[in-house]
Formats: C-alpha cells, sequence, structure tokens
C-alpha cells in the first residue's frame, strides 16, 4: 500500500461524493449520476477520473453559471440535437445516451449530438452502456483547446477522445483512447500533485519539450503518433460540429454519438459469435519474450471494477483533504 494514499470503501466513497454534491444545489437525482459516474472509473483503475475529478468539477468555472434544462433543439425519426443547458457534461450525456438507446431499440439506428455542456468524464462510461443494450456505440467528442496540431506550437484542439462498444458475451468488447498523448484530466492531477509528466507528451509555452506539468499547463499537450493522432482529432472536432459546437459562444465541447442494431446487417447470435471469436483469436496470438498475455481492450477495468466493489479503491491523501474540506 502506498503511504501517501488513504483507503475507502465503496459505501463510503459514495458518502463522499454525495456530500459534497449536496452542499452543490444539485438535485439528488443528479448527484447520484456525477458520483456514479465518478465511482465506476475510480473502481475500474482511472485513478484521476475518479473522485479528484470532483475537484476539476467545483473549480471550474462554468460550474456556477446559471444552467437551464437539458431540451431537444432538433430531431427526426433517428437523430436529435441536444442543448445540455450548462449543465455537466456527466449528467447531460448519462442522460442523452438513454434517449438514443430508446431511439435505436425503436427505430435500429440513431444519430445524437449534445452541445452546451461539459466535463462529461469517461466516453467508455457511456458506450460500454449502449453495448449493455445489445447495441453498438461509437462516441467522439470535440474538446477545449488543450492539445497543439502536428508542427503547431500553441494548442487548438482538444484532447479528442473516441470510444466504441460492442455488444459480447461475458462482457462487451469497450474501447476509449484519446487523441492526445496524456489525458487532459490526469495533467490537472499531475501540476496539484507535483508529479513529473513521461517524456514526450508535453511542451512548454516556447514550443519546448517538457515533463513539468505546470509548465505543459502554459503550453501544449501534443497528439498521440504525431500526425496520425492530430488528424483523428481534427475528424472528431468536425463532427463536434454536427453536435453544435458552434452554437455556443465559447465553442468548447460537442459530443457525437452513433449507435445501431447489428441485426441491420445479418443476426445477432451471428454477429455475436463472430465477436468472440475475433477476440479469441487475437488472445491466442504468440507473444512476444517480454509479454505474458495479449490484453483485450476494456477488460482489465473490468476485471478491476468486479474487485474493487468489494475491496474498495484508494485516493491520494492531497486529494483526499481537500475534497473533505468542501
Amino acid at each position: 500500500m502506498d503511504l501517501e494514499k488513504i483507503h475507502l470503501s465503496i459505501e463510503d466513497a459514495r458518502k463522499l461524493c454525495l456530500g459534497i454534491l449536496s452542499r452543490q444545489n444539485l438535485s439528488i437525482e443528479n448527484a447520484s449520476i456525477i458520483t456514479e459516474h465518478l465511482l465506476d472509473a475510480a473502481m475500474c483503475g482511472y485513478e484521476y477520473s475518479g473522485l479528484p475529478k470532483l475537484l476539476q468539477l467545483i473549480n471550474n468555472p462554468k460550474w456556477v453559471k446559471k444552467t437551464s434544462e437539458i431540451k431537444t433543439i432538433y430531431e427526426t425519426p433517428i437523430s436529435k440535437l441536444i442543448d445540455g443547458g450548462n449543465q455537466s457534461g456527466m449528467i447531460v450525456l448519462e442522460k442523452a445516451s438513454s434517449m438514443l438507446i430508446d431511439m435505436v431499440e425503436k427505430t435500429g439506428i440513431g444519430v445524437l449530438g449534445v452541445h452546451n455542456t461539459w466535463m462529461s468524464g469517461r466516453s467508455a462510461y457511456y458506450v460500454e452502456k449502449i453495448a449493455r443494450h445489445k447495441l453498438i456505440g461509437i462516441h467522439t467528442v470535440g474538446a477545449s483547446d488543450l492539445v497543439a496540431p502536428f508542427g503547431g506550437a500553441r494548442p487548438s484542439l482538444g484532447t479528442n477522445p473516441i470510444a466504441m462498444g460492442f455488444p459480447s458475451n461475458p462482457e462487451p468488447l469497450v474501447i476509449d483512447l484519446s487523441t492526445a498523448a496524456f489525458p487532459g484530466t490526469e495533467l490537472d492531477f499531475y501540476a496539484l500533485l507535483n508529479l513529473k509528466l513521461p517524456s514526450v507528451v508535453a511542451m512548454d509555452e516556447h514550443g519546448q519539450e517538457t515533463t513539468n506539468a505546470l509548465e505543459a499547463k502554459k503550453g501544449a499537450i501534443l497528439p498521440f503518433g504525431g500526425h496520425k493522432g492530430y488528424a483523428l482529432a481534427l475528424g472528431f472536432q468536425a463532427l463536434a460540429i454536427l453536435a453544435g459546437l458552434h452554437l455556443i459562444p465559447d465553442r468548447e465541447y460537442g459530443y457525437f454519438f452513433f449507435a445501431f442494431k447489428p441485426d441491420l446487417l445479418m443476426p445477432f447470435n451471428e454477429y455475436e459469435k463472430a465477436l468472440i471469436d475475433l477476440i479469441d483469436k487475437v488472445k491466442k496470438t504468440k507473444t512476444l519474450k517480454q509479454f505474458s498475455e495479449i490484453r483485450i481492450p476494456g477488460q482489465r477495468g473490468q476485471k478491476l471494477r468486479d474487485l474493487n466493489k468489494v475491496n474498495g479503491i484508494y485516493l491520494d491523501q492531497k486529494i483526499y483533504k481537500q475534497l473533505l474540506s468542501i
């Protein structure tokens, strides 16, 4: 055990989250939505996307701005464009993804865009939810400027992740990755805890590579894979326009969803068997000497979730003290 971390049961962590959010003028429903999202991230092993994200949430200037009701501003039988009313993205996307699931279960296919919301948490959370309804889900984000384009000296793109969820047995196949070389959420907490960044993931305000998180916050995160990550980030920002990114003054966030039933193309059982066979084939690939197994995206988090539901989670003491002070 790390002596700088404390152990919390899941129930104690839940009480801490709800205790903080109950003081933030949120309804019980909305406080619970955020709490369960953060707890799931923590249980899946994404420490800084768990309880520490409460600090990011509450300290964001948007948190104290006026909110309005979530509303659909344009729709067809297979699409919706949603204005999130400046409410937290974890609240808005939880409700929007439920709308998408309802729509796709009726029509077979659906597209949904969300704007005027922010800080949505883990993209995997939503596509896994979609996949558990036996639907294939794809989710992309166009976010605030943290990442420099390939060859650029200043940030002009978001970390712009893509997530995909595929129904399978016994667990969905969930893929979630950022187009940035380092997560934006973790950058804030590396700065807070004075941790050193990995090499070749960020640059300072002068365009020089840095491992200092505070200097990186003044500069930019780099795209992963150079020009390839940059190209993907630009594409996802373009999809964010369809989500209504250009309809709000700061133009920071646009969330795009696409979901459909596998049986639009083949019987579900045929699709599921072929996917299970594919995963099995990949896992049986002969490994290099330095590897003990082939890991499938998302499975580590799912296994950790099962363990940590029982065993609880660990939280940095500095973060814990700040949360208690709130």
